[in-house]
Parts: structure tokens; C-alpha cells; sequence
């Protein structure tokens, strides 16, 4: 049996091993991690901010008229300063790394921010549309309540909605922290930079993956496993479309795969679970059970 000198020996011994590891050589070091956006920080400002959003599903104690405007405030006071911040960090990181593109000088956290801020009546209409689509869309539902409450979907599409608007900003690092903390919780993985129209509705949700040059039209619902994905893994550098094109009013059914960019699902159309496809479909199609490529 060790005795507590050794054992206190051998741990100080391990963490010298593991302090010696942090050479500089590894990518993951990051010694200048005061630098780097806190997640910690990105989340708690983004839960603030679905506060302000579902004000009557959050809070505890009654709301009136005449507290509405305290309660809202309350919120978006704290997310402000944290996500002012945590822009900030990310934007100075981005320019230290060498990787700023010019789309946002250092000092635009706030105006990001402000804008952000000034969307919320926007936001919580295209958020109001996406609930009252899975209400419309699920029979299972009972009420908007139990949707906003419990839906997956529900939440990794607020957190997109939301990432979305710092993508379109140019703010680096913040709206991928936000979607994959979406995505942990709930299983479906949205990009940021897909471009996602109104009334959309995922069904069950797990296993859903969005890629970031997705366009998806109006009245578009998805069942779980669903992935619109690239083709190939280009030039990261490359400006280009990898991901498909999912027009209005097109219902995808559960495990079905759309890959590449130059593959669009016309209006209407119905695509059946497992199927895979590569090639673009006219409006109006049914598609199911086999497999269409560009190989057909």
C-alpha cells in the first residue's frame, strides 16, 4: 500500500508529465487562452437571451403589463455585457491568429450586439411560426406549451436562429460554440450559416445534420436522421457551395441523405426515408425507396 508521501509524490509527478506536455508544438496548447471567448460565458449569455424570448415560459413569478418590460430587461442586461465581451475576445483572438478577414474591426462587439438586440421582435415571429409548425405538423402535440417546453427541435432551432445572426455578422468562433452546445443537447446539428426560411419543423430531431451552405425554403419539415451534407471536403479556403438546396413546402422523411451543392429538392416534393440522393428532383416529385446519383 502506498503511503500518502508516495502517493502525493507520484501525483506532483504527473502533473509535472502533463505541464511538460504544453510545449508549444501542439495545436491545442493555447497558452493565451485569457484571450480566447469563455463558453461558459457564450452559453449563459444565449440562455439569458431564450429568456427574453419565451419571457412567460421562463419566468417565476407572474407577469403583467406593467413588470413585462423589468422582467425583459433583467435579461438582456446580463447577456449584453457577457456577449459584448465574449465577441471582443473572439475578434481579438481571430486578429492575433492572423485569420481576421476585415469584415469586423476590433470595438464591434457592441454594435454586433445591438443589432442582435434590436432583431429580438423578428426573431420571436420566426420562432413563433417554427412552434406553431410543429403544432400544426405533430399530432402527438398537445399544446404550444408542451412544444416550446420539450421539443428538441425547438431548441437547437432557437440556438441557430440566434447563431445565425453573429454568422451573417462575421463573428468568429461564437455561433459554432452556440449550435454545437445545441447540438449536444438535443442531437441535431444545425450550421450557422445555413440559411434556414420560415415555419421550419424538425420531427424527433436526433441524428438531423444541416450543413453550412444549406439553403432551406418556407414550410420545410424533417424527420430525424435526415442529413443535407457535402459531396467531398474542398479547399477550406474554397468559396463554394457544398450543400443542397431544399426548396418550399418539401417534407424529407427519416434517414434520408442529400448531398452536394449543385442538388436541389424543387417545391412539393417528398423525398421517403433511407433514400439517397446526389441529383437534383423538379418540383412536385416522390421520391422513394431507390437511390438516385448522378451515376443513374
Amino acid at each position: 500500500m502506498r503511503t500518502e508521501p508516495t502517493r502525493f509524490r507520484e501525483l506532483e509527478e504527473t502533473i509535472d508529465g502533463a505541464a511538460a506536455s504544453y510545449t508549444g508544438t501542439l495545436a491545442i496548447d493555447n497558452l493565451e487562452s485569457a484571450a480566447l471567448p469563455n463558453k461558459r460565458a457564450v452559453i449563459e449569455a444565449v440562455d439569458h437571451l431564450k429568456h427574453a424570448l419565451f419571457l412567460g415560459f421562463y419566468s417565476t413569478h407572474p407577469l403583467t403589463k406593467d413588470n413585462l418590460r423589468q422582467g425583459i430587461a433583467e435579461h438582456m442586461y446580463a447577456s449584453h455585457g457577457a456577449l459584448v465581451e465574449q465577441i471582443e475576445r473572439a475578434l481579438t483572438y481571430d486578429h492575433w491568429m492572423g485569420r481576421t478577414d476585415g469584415k469586423l474591426p476590433g470595438g464591434s462587439g457592441e454594435e454586433v450586439v445591438l443589432s442582435l438586440f434590436r432583431a429580438i421582435p423578428e426573431l420571436r415571429r420566426l420562432l413563433n411560426a417554427d412552434v406553431q409548425a410543429a403544432y400544426d405538423g405533430d399530432p402527438a402535440a398537445r399544446s404550444v406549451e408542451e412544444i416550446v417546453f420539450s421539443y428538441p427541435s425547438i431548441e437547437a432551432i432557437v440556438a441557430y436562429r440566434l447563431a445565425h445572426r453573429l454568422f451573417c455578422a462575421g463573428v468568429p468562433m461564437i455561433p459554432r460554440i452556440v449550435t454545437e452546445h445545441a447540438h449536444a443537447r438535443t442531437g441535431i446539428d444545425i450550421s450557422p450559416g445555413a440559411r434556414i426560411g420560415e415555419r421550419f419543423f424538425i420531427d424527433h430531431g436526433t441524428g438531423v445534420v444541416i450543413g453550412e451552405t444549406v439553403v432551406i425554403g418556407d414550410d420545410v419539415k424533417l424527420y430525424q436522421g435526415v442529413t443535407l451534407g457535402a459531396l467531398s471536403v474542398p479547399n477550406r479556403n474554397e468559396q463554394k457551395k457544398r450543400h443542397p438546396t431544399v426548396e418550399d413546402r418539401v417534407t424529407i422523411y427519416a434517414g434520408a441523405t442529400i448531398l452536394g451543392g449543385d442538388t436541389t429538392i424543387g417545391a412539393g416534393s417528398v423525398i421517403g426515408g433511407n433514400v439517397w440522393l446526389t441529383k437534383s428532383v423538379p418540383p412536385g416529385s416522390r421520391v422513394f425507396g431507390r437511390a438516385r446519383s448522378d451515376e443513374e
